[in-house]
């Protein structure tokens, strides 16, 4: 997988996220900028914080969630402890999921370790930057990680058929200031995060986008997905203002973990299903 500088640089922009997060809107870091139709304007490059694991929290800039006895501000040490009790339910997890977590191990092949495309959650998750663009019919997201992008339109509703992909069908509105992004039609072959928390292809998420100021957007996210979770669950997390373009990534040249055998190659379900 790609590292190297780009990843010490994120590591950086995570601590500039960690202190911008303290501040509260002011003079100082701008007023909201905005497009001739008056809606925030929230293009440019952002450094989101690097979430490898949903159920937990870092610092200001991300908001985990997770179930009790479980919480976001457990320790390494503490979620070691309640797995060694045979304890997993760190969600809310339905048993198909719970079965699934409880199996998953990423060295027997994950996805992302054959380079396929991580998903929209996880992209977002990523410890890499991303661009939006933004007109008055679509905004699009443009992810470093593996030069991936995904164009969303403004819409009402989504169109009758949803033909499942890996990044979902988007669809967008404007609630007062804030972008509300509504995704469904996803394959079910891919995790929301880099631990693995598992989704079905019944997932579905809602994100918002509200630009605080010239250098920070409030970001939250919301998880239904009733084969995998009784119940919906929420992060929340800032993204920072990156002085800086995006970099060519290739997940295919760097990928020495899966030449050298330290990770399996990932078998689609479609040919396991032929098998």
């Amino acid at each position: 997988m790609k590292f190297g500088a780009r990843y010490r640089v994120a590591v950086v922009a995570f601590g500039i996220t960690f202190g911008l997060l303290s501040l509260q809107p002011h003079a100082q870091n701008g007023a909201v900028p905005r497009r001739a139709d008056g809606k925030p304007d929230l293009s440019g490059v952002w450094m989101p914080p690097y979430v490898p694991d949903m159920t937990v929290n870092r610092g200001a800039s991300q908001r985990g969630y997770a179930e009790p006895p479980f919480s976001p501000d457990d320790t390494a040490q503490v979620r070691q402890a309640f797995a060694a009790k045979g304890q997993r339910a760190e969600l809310p997890f339905t048993p198909w999921a719970l079965d699934d977590w409880s199996k998953y191990d990423a060295a027997s092949g994950d996805y992302t370790g054959s380079c396929f495309p991580f998903g929209l959650m996880r992209s977002v998750n990523a410890p890499y930057p991303f661009q939006i663009m933004q007109d008055d019919r679509h905004v699009a997201f443009m992810f470093e990680i593996n030069t991936w992008h995904h164009v969303v339109r403004f819409a009402e509703s989504f169109p009758d058929h949803l033909e499942p992909t890996w990044y979902g069908t988007s669809i967008a509105r404007w609630e007062g200031d804030t972008l509300v992004v509504r995704t469904r039609g996803f394959n079910g072959y891919t995790r929301l995060d880099t631990v693995g928390h598992p989704h079905s292809d019944q997932l579905q998420l809602t994100q918002t986008f509200t630009r605080l100021d010239a250098k920070r957007i409030a970001y939250t996210v919301t998880i239904v997905d009733p084969k995998a979770y009784t119940k919906p669950w929420r992060n929340e997390r800032t993204f920072a203002l990156y002085e800086g373009p995006l970099l060519e990534y290739s997940c295919e040249e760097n990928n020495k973990s899966l030449w050298d055998g330290r990770i399996k190659t990932w078998t689609p379900p479609w040919v396991q299903q032929k098998k």
